[in-house]
């Protein structure tokens, strides 16, 4: 019921920090500058062109994740995330760099389709005993991929060839989360008649609303949201300083 969706979530984790820490250290340590941005204005660039999408289209996201079955939108956002790797490769491969940052957007718009199904899903099939659980160890999964892909890009993209290692392993990480991402069991929809909302900006301000009527809720939006923008500030600075 669990390992295939830990695997996958884990694989996903992995290897987006692996291509935009892979990036990163690509653009500081060769001095790269695109559009007359220096190297240290392109590294805090690419964290805001992946974070933006999770602002625009997350509402949405959330929508698709109640409107289809859970498991069938996962394994459509790995076979998403399989095309993008490709594209991605072919940028490492070719040293584009223009062609990395669209990318990374297109690896935070795929992020963003995946996370309400992240947890969502959990519900569905773990017993109300086994979620404090479930929660615990896909929390953990995340932040050891994090970990472990955060130093793989920079590893590989530093050895002989390295932008050719990166291109093979991104795309070998995406294949092993489509695979595992096939065997994670049915999570049927619960409202299958719900209208889909294009809009970004009216969903996503209707969320905040609601959430702000229960305090610990809000709350707690607000504290892990203070704790990824100041880990994504200093980590953005680390390969400058370094």
């Amino acid at each position: 019921r669990f390992l295939p969706f830990f695997l996958t979530q884990g694989f996903g984790a992995f290897n987006d920090n692996l291509f935009k820490n892979a990036l990163v250290i690509l653009i500081t340590f060769r001095s790269v500058s695109v559009g007359g941005f220096s190297p240290e204005q392109m590294v805090a660039l690419s964290g805001a062109i992946f974070i933006a999408p999770y602002f625009v289209f997350s509402a949405f996201s959330g929508q698709l994740a109640d409107k289809y079955d859970k498991a069938a939108v996962i394994r459509g956002t790995k076979v998403l995330e399989v095309g993008i790797m490709l594209l991605g490769a072919a940028g490492f491969v070719f040293g584009h760099v223009p062609t990395l940052l669209l990318v990374l957007f297109l690896l935070g718009v795929q992020a963003t389709a995946f996370g309400p199904c992240k947890y969502a899903i959990l519900p569905q099939h773990l017993t109300e005993s086994e979620l404090v659980g479930g929660n615990a160890l896909v929390e953990m999964g995340t932040y050891v991929a994090i970990l472990l892909g955060t130093l793989a890009g920079g590893i590989l993209v530093a050895r002989d060839q390295g932008e050719d290692l990166v291109a093979a392993g991104v795309v070998a990480v995406a294949v092993a989360g489509w695979v595992t991402a096939r065997w994670i069991p049915e999570a049927p929809s619960s409202t299958p008649g719900l209208a889909l909302t294009l809009d970004p900006f009216r969903p996503t301000w209707e969320v905040v609303r609601l959430a702000r009527k229960k305090q610990s809720v809000f709350l707690s939006i607000l504290g892990i949201s203070w704790f990824w923008a100041f880990g994504a500030t200093f980590l953005s600075l680390f390969p400058s300083y370094t």
